[in-house]
């Protein structure tokens, strides 16, 4: 193989590499701005990794065109004019193509989305259907101790038979001094003295979860709730019997989308 040759074959390389990094960096900066989340734990590791990849044969492709010092100094003004018409719908392809990148990212975030929805939805529907009698107990709310040790012992079982079952707790509304709130119970520890307070199980909450709950524990609205943002998922899900409310609420959070292998 002759140098012309070994500097061209460079050449195509290098530029082949710039494209690719380009997209690389766009995807990359896309991914962290909007948080999208897209590709599974491996496939996101394999990225990452092939940024170095990417930029190592970058450099030895400089390296090669340097050591021989054939890459060409100018061409000819005819031959650069033909060049640069020809190039004009080759730019335009290229700047619209990163529209059509973060299109594909935001739909691959849509479908990570989607597929979380679906399988906390399953894992909701599955316990109303499996657990019929605990949800009689549920939703026959008294504060007192009976009910919510009966109700964090039922949760805790839920919870630990399957390591990836998200985690779960019940909502329901009250009131301390008058004012009404929304207290949240779990398998979780209080470190209170005093773990048969109110005060200690109330969830802060957004003016968008207050008007949900409002309507959903009012029996007004009966359809679940999803919500995700920063890679943590949430699911309301409204229970109902003999005229009593309940909201199971399903949380889950994940630093990787579903797209690729596993």
């Amino acid at each position: 193989m002759n140098p012309k040759t070994i500097v061209k074959l460079t050449n195509i390389i290098g530029s082949i590499s710039i494209l690719v990094l380009l997209y690389w960096i766009f995807i990359f900066i896309t991914i962290e701005v909007f948080e999208f989340k897209i590709f599974r734990e491996n496939l996101s590791e394999t990225f990452y990794l092939s940024i170095i990849g990417i930029l190592s044969l970058m450099f030895g492709s400089l390296i090669i065109n340097v050591m021989l010092n054939l890459t060409r100094i100018a061409e000819k003004h005819n031959n650069d004019a033909i060049n640069q018409s020809k190039s004009n719908w080759k730019n335009w392809l290229f700047l619209l193509s990163f529209p059509i990148v973060l299109g594909l990212l935001w739909g691959g975030d849509y479908l990570t989305k989607q597929d979380k929805k679906e399988q906390l939805l399953e894992t909701a529907a599955s316990i109303i259907k499996n657990n019929m009698p605990k949800n009689d107990d549920f939703v026959n709310y008294s504060f007192d101790s009976i009910w919510i040790n009966q109700t964090e012992k039922s949760l805790y079982i839920l919870s630990a038979t399957d390591e990836n079952f998200p985690s779960i707790s019940a909502m329901v509304k009250d009131t301390i001094n008058e004012v009404s709130v929304y207290l949240q119970f779990g398998s979780r520890n209080h470190y209170s003295e005093d773990i048969y307070s109110k005060k200690n199980y109330i969830n802060p909450t957004s003016e968008s979860e207050r008007t949900y709950l409002n309507t959903a524990l009012s029996q007004t609205i009966t359809e679940p709730k999803f919500e995700a943002r920063d890679g943590r998922y949430e699911l309301y899900y409204p229970y109902s019997k003999n005229g009593k409310t309940i909201v199971f609420y399903f949380s889950e959070y994940d630093r990787y989308g579903k797209v690729g292998s596993y």
